[in-house]
């Protein structure tokens, strides 16, 4: 719809028609005390030009040349339909563990055996999918780590690059403070009401330059909420010595539960044991909980300025009354004195 700035401005319309009843000359009777020759000639040349057949129409023009002008002071704009952006007082940050170790295969999908990342994808895959209006960032670690996405409302880029990414690719070993440090450094690039970083892994800290307490310390101080996630079964039947007999393992004895545990105490956090595909299902659904997802929205309402288009139209009429104007103004021939 169309609308204003300053629609007071339409106010001053009237002031051309006060200024010509304020301004109007009074008739009196007075004697010339010079006496011009060709005085009677011009003036009555330029009365015929005035209530000629062109006056009523520079009257015309003048009056619409005003109210562009004054419309175009008013400062019109077109103001669009409102849009919905997405918005929220959270930034969310995922670190993924991709080392060696997440390649044991103690989960079960679809009635198969599978890894532990692609358990772990299947469950993020949903996970992401329902923080519609937070922003989320994926870490990936293993001897080091990577920022594989900023923080983004691009919840189908995440998701993609989580799906894409390989165990080993990283490196074998595992680095929980520097994935802790790298999603710090990233969440602290920009302001937000609330921060949460959600870690899993499957091991213990064996590699990186910062040790996962005092990455946690630094989270603290920032006002980071870290929920931690150990991942892996507790049970695990494996063939025997040259594949003779079977033997339960525990493929979780790397587990450093004590760490995680720190980790998410001293950020005011939270931590998770999984050790099944079930259990790693309501560890999600239940951070859901834990951190409601925003549903306030922020609108706005595209406006485009159209002042130049009246200031434009003004112009050419002001050019277009110049002209005509010129060309009906008296030539006035002088004689000479006899």
């Amino acid at each position: 719809m169309l609308s204003f700035d300053l629609p007071w401005i339409f106010m001053i319309l009237p002031l051309p028609i006060l200024f010509r009843l304020l301004l109007t000359p009074k008739d009196t009777q007075h004697t010339s005390a010079l006496r011009v020759p060709f005085f009677q000639h011009a003036k009555n040349c330029h009365r015929d030009t005035a209530i000629g057949s062109g006056s009523w129409w520079h009257s015309l023009l003048l009056g619409l040349i005003w109210l562009l002008l004054v419309t175009s002071a008013a400062q019109p704009s077109w103001v669009g339909e409102p849009l919905e952006l997405p918005s929220s007082g959270r930034d969310l940050m995922l670190a993924v563990d991709i080392s060696e170790s997440m390649k044991t295969p103690d989960f079960s999908l679809n009635n198969q055996q599978v890894d532990r990342l692609v358990a772990v994808k299947s469950v993020l895959r949903d996970f992401i999918k329902r923080r519609e209006h937070d922003r989320i960032g994926l870490v990936l670690f293993g001897s080091q780590a990577y920022l594989q996405t900023p923080l983004t409302f691009d919840r189908t880029t995440v998701q993609q690059l989580l799906e894409e990414a390989q165990i080993g690719m990283a490196g074998p070993q595992t680095a929980i403070g520097d994935g802790i440090g790298l999603a710090l450094k990233r969440l602290q690039a920009h302001a937000s009401a609330s921060r949460v970083l959600i870690l899993l892994t499957d091991g213990a800290n064996t590699a990186g330059a910062i040790k996962p307490r005092k990455a946690a310390e630094l989270a603290a101080t920032s006002g980071l909420k870290i929920y931690t996630v150990g991942v892996g079964s507790d049970q695990m039947v494996t063939s025997g010595l040259f594949g003779l007999g079977r033997q339960v393992v525990n493929p979780s004895a790397d587990l450093d539960e004590q760490t995680l545990k720190d980790i998410a105490k001293l950020t005011d956090g939270q931590y998770f044991r999984a050790k099944d595909l079930k259990e790693l299902n309501k560890i999600y659904a239940f951070i859901d909980e834990l951190e409601p997802i925003e549903v306030d929205k922020d609108v706005v309402q595209p406006k485009k300025r159209l002042f130049h288009w009246p200031l434009t139209a003004a112009l050419l009429l002001s050019l277009l009354l110049l002209l005509s104007m010129t060309q009906r103004i008296p030539t006035l021939h002088l004689g000479s004195a006899s």
